[in-house]
């Protein structure tokens, strides 16, 4: 079927749960450290404004969290199930990794979670915001495992093959292989700026239809603070990212620059578009910039950047996808630092919350973040093929071998299961989203202390009613 076999079927399905998946834990990171922060500025300043958007947006994680760990638990039993011939050869890395993301990160967010999203009234003021910020920084620390063992399987080092299997002899240098600082880097940043836009357009999104007020405009001028100085931030650690690779998987610059031959001792041109050919070997229709490719990914105007006809064909990663995407993630990026320049030049006039251009552009820009992410991770995923440890094993030998009908069925049972499921509850992320923050969200109507009656935050009962009483009106059933 469309020249398909069961192991395009397998790579497929990996591809769709983890572009699902992704998504939630990236807003998770962002929204984790964006609640702290609103709480450490409530209590700094007394200004009820960050209460209110801290209790609207904890709804909002709330929400996202229950579904990132719904949709990543599918991807731990993927490995077993469609790739258990990696399990076995790799097991012996990823396997600790994944454990010791568990016992570190997840237990400590399980662990305070139920605090942060329902002790606001039942427990002191420092102890919320302390549990607040333990889930933040387990949402971190959860980064770190799992970025060093999808770094490792990109740069695998410190380790030995004994009877066709790895074997750990190195867990320092397995965990901090030579890419793993600079994608731990670059995903965490891509986390907060996605969020940060998230935020941004759902404020432009209140604006636009005349509902302004202090909360309102705080979520813009907080995501346009962020989005000016992270964005360039994120542009700076892409190209140490690039020089990095460049020198561990110089396959996948090639095939992200469609550079397909060097021409004597030319500088390499940068390929702005076109279209790589992998049967021709030739980047069709090119509109080149000469020197700008060494000058970017050598930093020099004379050295020539490594082509794909320099690498055996059956080890060139798929250049028509990985260059697209490449620039997809690319121009999303430029974008963010040119929204972040105009929200400075509005703020600098006293028209940031007026300007229904910039609004319009700050709203489209929503999932720009999100988008981004998935083009950079199918650039890093794709642009490793055809292995699956780097230089050690192909993806070709990982997967379990099922029938072209087995992962036909699972794949049609994932794609309709998963629009059902995340679909309903994106959109009730989205309705909450919609109703927006409301003033005096989470008073607390008494000092309390051991042993007074308080009333827990109920993350999910904003969206209880379309009247925006719902949180109310639970209060006064549960004083009844």
């Amino acid at each position: 079927m469309f020249g398909l076999e069961a192991l395009d079927l397998a790579r497929i399905q990996f591809a769709f749960t983890i572009s699902f998946h992704i998504l939630f834990p990236a807003i998770t990171i962002g929204l984790a450290s964006y609640l702290a922060v609103l709480e450490g500025l409530w209590l700094k300043t007394h200004n009820d404004t960050y209460r209110d958007l801290y209790h609207f947006w904890s709804k909002i994680f709330a929400v996202n969290f229950g579904m990132g760990v719904v949709s990543g638990l599918v991807m731990a039993y993927q490995f077993g199930t469609n790739w258990s011939r990696f399990s076995d050869f790799a097991g012996s890395v990823t396997g600790p990794l994944l454990t010791y993301e568990v016992l570190t990160a997840f237990f400590l967010e399980a662990g305070f979670l139920g605090v942060m999203l329902f002790g606001w009234n039942r427990v002191g003021r420092k102890l919320h915001f302390f549990a607040t910020v333990m889930v933040a920084i387990g949402t971190l620390i959860s980064t770190f495992w799992i970025l060093a063992s999808n770094s490792w399987m990109q740069t695998p080092q410190g380790y030995e093959i004994v009877n066709g299997q790895v074997i750990p002899v190195d867990w320092l240098a397995v965990i901090f292989n030579p890419s793993f600082p600079y994608r731990l880097m670059h995903m965490a940043t891509a986390a907060f700026v996605a969020t940060a836009f998230f935020v941004g357009s759902s404020a432009a999104w209140h604006l636009l239809r005349g509902k302004d007020n202090p909360a309102i405009r705080t979520m813009l001028s907080m995501a346009m603070w962020m989005a000016l100085i992270v964005a360039p931030i994120q542009a700076v650690i892409g190209d140490f990212h690039g020089l990095n690779t460049l020198k561990h998987q110089p396959a996948k610059i090639a095939a992200i620059e469609g550079h397909w031959e060097n021409v004597g001792d030319e500088p390499t041109p940068l390929i702005l578009f076109g279209w790589p050919d992998m049967k021709a070997e030739k980047t069709k229709f090119a509109v080149e910039i000469p020197y700008l490719g060494s000058l970017i990914l050598t930093h020099t105007l004379d050295k020539q950047v490594p082509a794909l006809k320099e690498f055996p064909p059956e080890d060139r990663p798929n250049s028509t996808i990985v260059f697209w995407s490449f620039r997809i993630m690319v121009g999303l990026g430029f974008l963010m630092i040119f929204t972040g320049l105009w929200s400075l030049w509005l703020r600098k006039r006293d028209t940031l919350y007026t300007s229904r251009p910039f609004l319009y552009l700050a709203l489209w820009m929503g999932p720009s973040g999100l988008i981004a992410i998935l083009a950079g991770w199918f650039t890093t995923e794709i642009g490793r093929q055809p292995w699956v440890v780097y230089g050690l094993m192909r993806t070709a030998d990982a997967s379990s071998g099922h029938s072209f009908v087995q992962m036909s069925i699972t794949l049609i049972m994932f794609v309709v299961v998963y629009f059902a499921l995340f679909g309903a509850g994106l959109g009730y992320m989205m309705r909450l989203v919609r109703k927006g923050p409301k003033i005096d969200e989470g008073k607390e109507t008494n000092e309390g202390g051991p042993g007074q009656k308080r009333t827990p935050a109920r993350p999910l009962s904003a969206a209880a009613d379309d009247n925006g009483d719902g949180d109310h009106n639970h209060s006064q059933t549960k004083e009844i």
